[in-house]
Order: structure tokens, then C-alpha cells, then sequence
């Protein structure tokens, strides 16, 4: 009897922590939707601004660089914020944060000020820092390493459904009419043009006032929910026998690389979702078709996880989904380069199928063996998210230059270095020194 009521214990104690993790990994899903639906806007505030604020395209690609650079500022005080405040405090604030960013956009449209618009995505790429640095862990953490890849895939489904919902949603208010605008801006004296001009601005007022709302209470949610708190910076003994001597991240060359993989991955990936709204207009496709690319794009890496979690681990490692995916980039790329028309921008919208598996195969293979290293080890890979900052406002610096086409010849060095990673770099480790006698292992 008592054996048999151990037993029960057991099966309950089980059945409790197996709830809880699907109750966490829900709230986890819910918090993905939401930084995959602001982050994926900016396909279509780029256009959309680019007409209402006048803009060339390197100006126009600002917005990539101000929401994406913030996560090189601010990663390092994420990981102090959430030393000081827990994974779950952390998120809240996150969420705090981004909704002030939204909120700055009022005054942004209604003085039609373009720099007031990269306060606000700065503000908010702020709080999907603090975010990102708690989130990505735990997903990571919640379950058996080997299968990380797998989970962050789940996760990716959520992001960029809402990446794919987003450009839809805001598109349809903000770019409506935007090409019979355009062909009439020309013939228009400069006070209609001011008046045309700050009336397409306020469109974007209400969908932003209403995404303020919805992180409030968010955040509000999160600080009440049931998630767990998840003490990094306890080891195992293997762990803790690897990193004896180690006082910094630094000392982990595999986490530098991995930054650095991610720093490019980023960037290629905000490339061909931010980028191709423009390059389709360039190809000649009008704004009314062109909108839909980016959830082209967001589909296609729907796909692309859908993969990931049917064949990860069980049929491929998370090293060999990362070579599959660099190597299709450069065929997709390729491809795009030496095509015209909508062939030609549809493989810039396919790259999102190479790019599915790239941050659920970085991120484990990069945070592997950190032990209590974890938080400021989470904080630099998200640092590499400033990818997102830097090569789009390069391929748009290169579109003004050359041509919108073949500034994408920039993507094949990013993802030729993705896949030297992918087959080296993620096993390079720091040799520990002989110690008593024994030889390092």
C-alpha cells in the first residue's frame, strides 16, 4: 500500500511539473506572438514612411537601424535588470517599456517628425531586449538541450504568425491608396502636398494607441501569471568542472562566434522580410501587391519550423539543419540575383524558408556548457541582434548606389559565415589548464 501510494505521488508530482511546463511554454507562445508582431510592422512602416516623411532609401532603412540597434545599447542592462529583477519581473518591464515606445508615436504622426518615429522604435526595441534576454533561456532551459531547437520552433510558429498577420493588418490602414498617392504627389502645389502628407501620417495614430493598450495589460498578466523563476546560475557538476577557472564570456570562444553568427543571421533575416515591400516596388510590382511579400516571406518560415519540429532531433541534429539552411540561402540569393520581376522577389521572400531553423539552431548551439555564465551569455548573443541595425541600413546605402538588386550580393558572405559556424565554431571550447597532475579534457 505504501509502495503503491509512492507511486501515485510520483505520477502526480509529474503530472503537476508536466502542466506547469505547458502552462509556462503557453505564456512563453503568447510573448513571442506579441515581439513577432512588432518586430515584423517595420516591413511596412518602412514604405510607409519612406512616402510620408519623404525619405530616400538609406533614410527609409533608419527604421530597421534605430528598433535593431537597440539591442546592441541595451542588452548588457538587460542582463542587470534581470539580475535584479528575476525572468519573470523582467518581462513585465519589458512589455512596460515597448508600450511607451507605441505610445510615442502619436506625437510622432501628428507632427509628422521622423525622428520622433525612431525615438519610439528605438523605446521599443528597449523593451524586446529585456525580452529577448529572458525569454530565449527559458525556452531553452525548459527541456532537455538536444531538443531546444525543437521548442524555440514552436516558438518561432507564434512569432512569425504574427509576423505574418502584422504587415496585413497595418498595410491594409496605412498603405491604402498609397499608390494613387504617389502618381499624384508630383502634380500637387507643396501645401497639398503637407496636407496629403500629414493626413497619411495620423493613420498610423489609432493601431499604435490600441498595441499600447494590449502590452499594458500584458504586462499586467505576466507579473501575476504562474511562470517560474529559473536560477541559471546553477550547474550541473559536468558543468561546473568545464568552467572552474573561467571568471568571464569571453572565455567561451563558441558563444563569441555565435554572436557573431547571429549578428549576420539577423541581418540576412530582416533583409528579406523588411526589404522586400521596396524591392517589389522597384521590380515594378505596385504597392497593393507588394505589401503581401513580407507575409510571403513569414510563411515560408512558418514552413521551415514546421520542419524543424518534425525533424529535430529525431531525423537531423541541430548543426546539420543550421548547414541546410546557410546553404539554401545562397542558392535562394542567387537565384534572385540573376532573375527580374516577381521571380526575382519571390526568392527574396523564400529566404525565409532558409532562415526558419537558423535562430532555433544558433542559439542552443551557441549557449551550450555556460552554467552560471547563462544571463550575460544570453545578453551578448541578443547584442547580435544589431545585425537587424546594420545590413539593412548597408543593403539600403548599397539600393541608393548600385541597384535595390544587386545590393543583395552582401547576403552570400553572411551566410557562408553561418556555415562555418554550423560546421566548426559551435564545437570550438577554451582548454582548460593542467591541473594536479590531470590532463585537461
Amino acid at each position: 500500500m505504501a509502495q503503491n501510494s509512492m507511486l501515485k505521488e510520483e505520477r502526480a508530482a509529474a503530472a503537476n511539473q508536466s502542466g506547469g511546463s505547458m502552462r509556462s511554454m503557453l505564456i512563453i507562445g503568447a510573448l513571442f506572438f506579441i515581439f513577432g508582431f512588432v518586430t515584423w510592422l517595420n516591413s511596412v512602416l518602412i514604405p510607409y514612411l519612406k512616402i510620408a516623411c519623404e525619405l530616400n532609401n538609406f533614410e527609409s532603412y533608419l527604421v530597421a537601424f534605430a528598433f535593431y540597434v537597440s539591442y546592441l545599447v541595451m542588452a548588457i542592462p538587460s542582463a542587470w535588470v534581470l539580475k535584479k529583477t528575476g525572468f519573470k519581473k523582467g518581462m513585465s518591464l519589458g512589455l512596460a517599456v515597448m508600450a511607451v515606445g507605441a505610445l510615442i508615436f502619436v506625437p510622432a504622426a501628428m507632427t509628422r517628425t521622423y525622428l520622433f518615429f525612431l525615438i519610439g522604435l528605438f523605446i521599443q526595441g528597449t523593451g524586446l531586449a529585456v525580452l529577448q534576454t529572458a525569454v530565449n533561456p527559458y525556452v531553452t532551459i525548459l527541456g532537455p538541450r538536444e531538443s531546444a531547437a525543437k521548442r524555440i520552433s514552436i516558438m518561432g510558429i507564434c512569432n512569425k504568425v504574427a509576423g505574418a498577420l502584422a504587415p496585413l493588418i497595418l498595410g491594409a490602414i496605412v498603405l491604402e491608396n498609397a499608390d494613387a498617392l504617389v502618381n499624384t504627389l508630383g502634380s500637387m502645389s507643396a501645401a497639398q502636398q503637407a496636407v496629403e502628407l500629414d493626413a497619411l501620417a495620423t493613420k498610423v495614430i489609432m493601431p499604435y494607441i490600441i498595441m499600447a493598450g494590449i502590452l499594458v495589460v500584458l504586462a499586467v498578466l505576466v507579473s501575476f501569471s504562474a511562470l517560474p523563476e529559473i536560477d541559471t546560475d546553477q550547474e550541473d557538476e559536468t558543468v561546473a568542472t568545464a568552467n572552474t577557472n573561467k571568471t568571464s564570456i569571453l572565455q567561451f570562444p563558441h558563444v563569441l562566434l555565435g554572436a557573431f553568427t547571429l549578428f549576420l543571421y539577423v541581418g540576412v533575416e530582416v533583409m528579406a522580410g523588411d526589404t522586400v515591400i521596396s524591392y517589389g516596388a522597384a521590380q515594378g510590382v505596385d504597392l497593393s501587391t507588394a505589401k503581401f511579400f513580407t507575409t510571403y516571406t513569414m510563411v515560408a518560415m512558418l514552413v521551415g519550423y514546421v520542419i524543424g519540429i518534425i525533424a529535430i532531433p529525431t531525423f537531423i541534429s541541430q548543426s546539420r539543419a543550421l548547414q541546410v539552411s546557410a546553404v539554401l540561402g545562397v542558392l535562394f540569393v542567387l537565384v534572385a540575383l540573376f532573375t527580374d520581376g516577381y521571380t526575382s522577389v519571390l526568392f527574396i521572400s523564400l529566404l525565409g524558408l532558409a532562415n526558419a531553423l537558423m535562430w532555433p539552431a544558433i542559439w542552443p548551439l551557441a549557449i551550450a556548457d555556460l552554467g552560471r555564465f547563462t544571463k550575460i551569455g544570453s545578453s551578448l548573443l541578443i547584442m547580435g541582434i544589431a545585425g537587424g541595425a546594420i545590413l539593412p541600413l548597408l543593403y539600403g546605402w548599397l539600393a541608393d548606389t548600385i541597384s535595390p538588386q544587386q545590393a543583395y550580393w552582401i547576403m552570400i558572405p553572411c551566410y557562408l559565415v553561418i556555415l562555418y559556424f554550423a560546421v566548426y565554431g559551435h564545437k570550438i571550447r577554451t582548454k582548460q589548464p593542467v591541473v594536479s597532475g590531470n590532463l585537461p579534457l
